[in-house]
């Protein structure tokens, strides 16, 4: 599966984004999508994560209550949408494919995209 992220950008904190990631490739609609972030400095964390159906969501403490992850597979597309951004939401912001369902490890994934950055202004 290849993926292509975009949406990330510059905005201030407060404000929102919304991520996409296109999927290509083998058959998008099996196997769970996640979001995934790195900071400078820091390792990559787990972020969101949905089944195939959409029926089973996954998020991280950090963003739970402001981020929602969603995907639609007529379109090979999987989404996250940003609100109430902080500051600490700075990083390059990673689509992941071919995952267990459940899964919230990077090991739990099996194809990434190249990353978006997302940085938020104070």
């Amino acid at each position: 599966v290849q993926l292509v992220e975009s949406g990330g950008g510059l905005v201030q904190a407060g404000g929102s984004l919304r991520l996409s990631c296109a999927a290509s490739g083998r058959t998008f609609s099996s196997g769970a999508m996640g979001w995934f972030r790195q900071a400078p400095g820091k390792e990559r964390e787990f972020v969101a994560a949905i089944s195939w159906s959409g029926g089973t969501i996954y998020y991280a403490d950090s963003v739970k209550g402001r981020f929602t992850i969603s995907r639609d597979n007529a379109k090979n597309t999987v989404y996250l949408q940003m609100n109430s951004l902080k500051p600490e939401d700075t990083a390059v912001y990673y689509c992941a494919a071919e995952g267990l369902v459940g899964g919230t490890r990077g090991t739990d994934f099996g194809s990434w995209g190249q990353g978006t950055q997302v940085t938020v202004s104070s």
